[in-house]
């Protein structure tokens, strides 16, 4: 028997940031994302050879062991290490698994898509489909957060994790004590449909690690109220005003909120923008874009832009001759999910 699994990755479109701890434990987050039809993947094959085989075909990495009950993280898959070492502790009584964990994603890490997150959830619920957990939406979205960010220590908010578990267009509310609250928003498809219409994505084909960003944004925090922390409030209140302009199917408005976030993210840090973000930007915008903005942390990765959907070809045009690639996409209203493969 195989358990395959798939979870969606995610567009960050406000508040990102404000997930963040210290500040959404000192401040309460708010985050505006939707899930889109570019996905993380996992395939695990029960073994009984004693070992442990964890393959990553998009980054051609394998690691292969005999069966342990805990795995050191060294940068070598230490995602599938995780989800593995927290399975086999809280779910096992300890006692290793023989299996094959095989995982591919749509994107590469680095895309600001939230795809290291979202391959976690994606392990994650292959497991729980693999031993019957009895996990929740909250309980395998709170669990891949404590893995990612307390268990391996990679530096980072919470938005990711939840996306990829519940799938949709989500407002989420982020508190003290890693409490989080997902709130799905019922918005009508003609809506949906005219925003679909209405973003480009586009990949710069730069992958970045999100960690010095985000730790630099720690570090202003830590600081004490100052620009940082300003910065991070107009952020969050970006959010609501977001979700008010989408649920009302007003898109100029919202393009008008994601101009004016990008504007106050990229003060936010030195790393979140740089020469080629901005020359990209300068162009879209002459090709008729509203308004652009990097999804995830900055630094590289995907940029959405919005523009009125009669300029969208020339636009594309115009982007398909700068050094990335417009990438299709469509919103996916659901979550992860896990299923058995008979052999």
């Amino acid at each position: 028997m195989l358990i395959r699994s798939k979870a969606p990755l995610r567009l960050g479109l406000a508040g990102g940031g404000s997930d963040v701890a210290p500040y959404c434990d000192l401040y309460g987050g708010a985050v505006l994302n939707a899930s889109i039809n570019l996905s993380s993947y996992c395939t695990i094959e029960p073994c009984n050879d004693g070992t442990v085989t964890f393959t990553a075909t998009d980054r051609e990495e394998t690691f292969t062991a005999p069966c342990a009950a805990h795995f050191a993280y060294d940068g070598l898959l230490d995602l599938h290490k995780g989800v593995y070492n927290r399975v086999i502790r809280d779910f096992n009584d300890g006692e290793p698994l023989s299996l094959k964990i095989c995982t591919y994603s749509d994107a590469p890490a680095g895309s600001g898509l939230g795809s290291s997150s979202t391959m976690v959830v994606a392990i994650l619920t292959a497991f729980a489909e693999l031993l019957h957990l009895p996990l929740g939406e909250y309980d395998v979205a709170h669990l891949a957060f404590e893995i990612e960010r307390l268990d391996i220590g990679l530096r980072g908010g919470a938005q990711d994790q939840y996306a990829a578990t519940f799938g949709g267009v989500n407002f989420m509310e982020f508190h003290e004590h890693s409490r989080v609250t997902v709130n799905p928003l019922r918005i009508k498809k003609w809506i949906l449909s005219e925003l679909e219409a209405s973003i480009v994505l586009y990949y710069t084909g730069v992958s970045r690690s999100s960690d010095m960003i985000i730790a630099q944004q720690i570090e202003s925090f830590k600081s004490g109220p100052g620009k940082s922390v300003e910065a991070v409030h107009q952020l969050k209140q970006d959010a609501g005003a977001m979700k008010d302009a989408l649920l009302r199917g007003n898109i100029r408005r919202f393009g008008e909120i994601l101009g004016r976030s990008w504007e106050t993210k990229r003060n936010l840090a030195d790393k979140i923008s740089n020469p080629q973000i901005e020359e990209v930007m300068g162009v879209a915008q002459a090709a008729g874009a509203w308004a652009g903005k990097v999804s995830g942390a900055g630094g590289g990765g995907f940029i959405m832009f919005i523009v009125d959907p009669v300029e969208r070809v020339r636009l594309i045009r115009t982007l398909n001759q700068l050094n990335g690639d417009v990438v299709p996409f469509q919103f996916e209203p659901d979550g992860a999910c896990a299923w058995s493969v008979p052999t």
